[in-house]
């Protein structure tokens, strides 16, 4: 007679393998959707390229993702995790808001920022794109606020300026990384402008913190 207990355990590690080979060929999968973006730009990221991107059959990929909507909202929801968790880094630097402003410099040059700036520009003329990333989006912006809170609570005292700066920092790096992106600007310009941001974050901040 089987001992059940001891079949019970030689099934778990099999599943155990499985499910890990099935967590590394989606991250493969994701990784091959923004190498794809990157390269080729959003409309013209297919399910057939990103299959022979990660030299996977179609079928495999389908195997793992129902569709290409499934597959890219899982990689909108895979970048927005990479930049959290780049923020959570970031944040080891100091516990003060200006020392993100160079740490998430660099952050946006990485290919991920590329892929997500071609996802968001696509949605604006594509509504099912949109239909996807506009709730992951605001869930992402409410995630980063908290985290963010809770690692400066210094700025509790006004969450009004603490709001305009972490708005302030988003938005003047990501148009920076998005102007270098289209070759308009000045190279000598960035650490001038980086160093104008901190200036001015360091001027919001709450009175004795």
């Amino acid at each position: 007679m089987t001992n059940p207990s001891a079949a019970t355990a030689r099934a778990e590690p099999v599943q155990t393998q499985q499910s890990l080979k099935s967590a590394q060929t989606r991250a493969r999968l994701v990784d091959a959707v923004i190498r794809c973006i990157v390269k080729y730009g959003y409309n013209k990221t297919t399910t057939p390229r990103i299959a022979e991107e990660a030299g996977l059959s179609r079928g495999a990929m389908l195997h793992h993702f129902e569709n290409g909507t499934a597959l890219i909202k899982t990689t909108i929801i895979e970048l927005h995790e990479k930049r959290l968790r780049a923020f959570r880094r970031a944040s080891d630097s100091g516990h003060d808001p200006t020392h993100l402003v160079h740490a998430y410099w660099r952050q946006v040059q990485k290919p991920g920022f590329v892929a997500f700036h071609e996802l968001a520009l696509a949605a604006r003329t594509d509504p099912d794109l949109a239909k996807i990333l506009h709730p992951l989006q605001v869930e992402f912006r409410e995630r980063f606020h908290q985290e963010a809170v809770e690692m400066f609570p210094e700025w509790r005292a006004d969450p009004a300026s603490f709001d305009r700066a972490m708005t302030l920092s988003q938005v003047v790096v990501e148009g920076m990384a998005s102007s270098r992106l289209t070759g308009s600007l000045d190279e000598a310009m960035i650490e001038p402008m980086l160093t104008m941001l901190e200036d001015q974050i360091r001027t919001m901040k709450p009175q004795g913190s």
